[in-house]
C-alpha cells in the first residue's frame, strides 16, 4: 500500500520523568489501559528515526525557540524490520500536532540517502513530492535517533500514552538501516512520557498520568540528540 495517510490535528504534551517515576507510572498504566497491539514481548518495541533539517538547522532552531508554527520530516521504522519504512511530516500549530505519513520501500530509502531523489517527484504522491521540493531547496537527512517505547491506548478520546526510554543516536546516516549500529546513549536514566489525544482528555487518563511536580514541556528527542553531536 502506498496511499498517504490523511492528517489529523491532535493535542500532545510531554514530560521528562525519572526512572523511579517511570516505574510507578508504568505499573499504574498497565492496570488501567490496553497495551499497544504492535508491541513485542514485554510490551516494548524500538523506534528508529532519521530526522531531516536544513543547513541552517531550521527545524532545530524553531524547536528551541518555541516557534508556534513549525514542521519536521523524518523517516521511521520499528524494531529490526527495515521492510516497513515510512516518511512522516509532523506539523505543529496553535498547540496542536498533525502527522502525515507515506510508505517507502527500503530501496527507495537507500536512493534517498544516496541523494537520488527524482523518484519522489515522479511518485505523484503529495507528501513525497513536497519532500522532493524541500530537498531541492536544501533540506537534508541529518540525525539518526533511536529509543525503546512502551505504549498504551484508551479508545475514548483516541488517547495514546507512550513511555520512551534509552534515547540514543547513530554515529552517521549509514547507521539508519543498520539497527545494531545505534548504540550511543544520549539520555541515560530518563524517560519521556507523551500523551496524545483528539478533542478531549478523559479524566481517567488525566489522573493516571499525573506525576507530582512535573509540568508539560517542549521536550524534543531530536534536539537532545543534536546536543550530543
Amino acid at each position: 500500500m502506498t496511499t498517504d495517510r490523511p492528517p489529523v490535528w491532535r493535542h500532545e504534551y510531554k514530560h521528562w520523568i525519572t526512572p523511579q517515576e517511570d516505574w510507578v507510572l508504568t505499573r499504574r498504566l498497565e492496570r488501567l489501559f490496553e497495551a499497544d497491539r504492535h508491541a513485542g514481548p514485554g510490551g516494548v518495541y524500538r523506534v528508529n528515526s532519521l530526522y531531516f533539517d536544513t543547513p541552517a538547522d531550521t527545524a532545530l532552531r524553531q524547536k528551541l525557540d518555541g516557534v508556534d508554527r513549525r514542521e519536521k520530516f523524518r523517516l521511521r521504522y520499528y524494531g529490526q524490520d527495515t521492510g516497513f519504512l515510512r516518511l512522516e511530516k509532523k506539523s505543529k500549530q496553535n498547540g496542536l500536532c498533525q502527522k502525515q505519513s507515506a510508505r517507502l520501500s527500503e530501496e527507495e530509502v537507500r536512493l534517498l540517502l544516496a541523494g537520488q531523489i527524482d523518484f519522489l517527484l515522479h511518485s505523484g504522491r503529495p507528501l513525497l513530492v513536497e519532500l522532493y521540493s524541500k530537498m531541492r531547496a536544501g533540506l537534508r537527512p541529518r540525525t539518526v535517533v533511536c529509543y525503546d517505547r512502551q505504549a498504551f491506548v484508551y479508545r475514548p478520546g483516541n488517547v495514546r500514552i507512550t513511555l520512551d526510554r534509552a534515547l540514543r543516536r547513530g554515529n552517521g546516516l549509514a547507521d539508519f538501516l543498520d539497527p545494531e549500529a545505534l548504540a550511543c546513549t544520549v539520555a541515560p536514566g530518563g524517560t519521556i512520557l507523551e500523551v496524545k489525544y483528539d478533542a478531549f482528555l478523559p479524566d481517567l487518563v488525566r489522573m493516571a498520568v499525573q506525576v507530582p511536580g512535573r509540568r508539560a514541556g517542549a521536550w524534543s528527542k531530536y534536539a537532545a540528540c543534536r546536543k550530543w553531536e
